[in-house]
């Protein structure tokens, strides 16, 4: 079993250092730091199921750093969550397959709703149907799930996960933000104590 988990480290590993790494993770960066930093509007995720999960974590960690974020549920925006959005928005979809039929509708009809709303797509197929509609679209490099099925979600929910982690630290960078700054924002658990005395010194 052991040299069965080094290949399963092994083959993840890979997978995150074959990310494309391109302008898109410039572009999207510039997008959240112009529409919701800069014009105060805010960052809604979104994703069907292990996709979901993971939007929901980025949503999460973008509010801890600064940037107004939340998570919508595609399914639950049909009844009357979509009216979550507002002016100056950008929504992040993920999906690894470009063509999930809850996340395609949410885009339609946010459109509708907003015709001049912004998204950002991750995605493991750069010429699927979110990916030719998106203002960005991240490539995850689509790699083979590490799962002896070939199909559980496993490897692409890490690339996925890394990307938002990407995203998060480079807009920190680019809005500067401080140690003060998150403080104010996480006082509770061993984080919000770390916090605090980083600010003492």
């Amino acid at each position: 079993m052991t040299e069965s988990i080094k290949e399963t480290l092994r083959k993840e590993a890979e997978a995150v250092m074959n990310i494309p790494v391109n302008d898109s993770f410039e572009k999207a960066v510039s997008l959240i730091y112009g529409q919701v930093y800069e014009k105060k509007g805010k960052l809604v995720t979104t994703g069907m199921g292990k996709a979901g999960q993971i939007a929901m974590n980025i949503a999460t960690t973008f509010c801890s750093t600064g940037i107004p974020a939340v998570f919508l549920h595609p399914s639950e925006a049909q009844h009357g969550d979509l009216g979550i959005f507002q002016p100056n928005d950008v929504l992040l979809l993920i999906s690894n397959s470009g063509k999930t039929r809850e996340i395609v509708e949410l885009t339609q009809l946010s459109r509708i709703l907003n015709p001049n709303l912004k998204f950002i797509v991750i995605t493991g197929n750069p010429h699927s149907p979110l990916a030719c509609e998106s203002d960005v679209c991240i490539h995850t490099g689509n790699p083979s799930e590490v799962c002896t099925l070939g199909v559980t979600p496993t490897t692409s929910t890490t690339v996925m996960t890394v990307i938002g982690d990407i995203l998060v630290v480079e807009t920190m960078k680019r809005t500067g933000f401080t140690i003060d700054e998150y403080s104010k924002r996480h006082h509770g658990g061993y984080l919000g104590e770390k916090s605090r005395k980083l600010c003492e010194k």
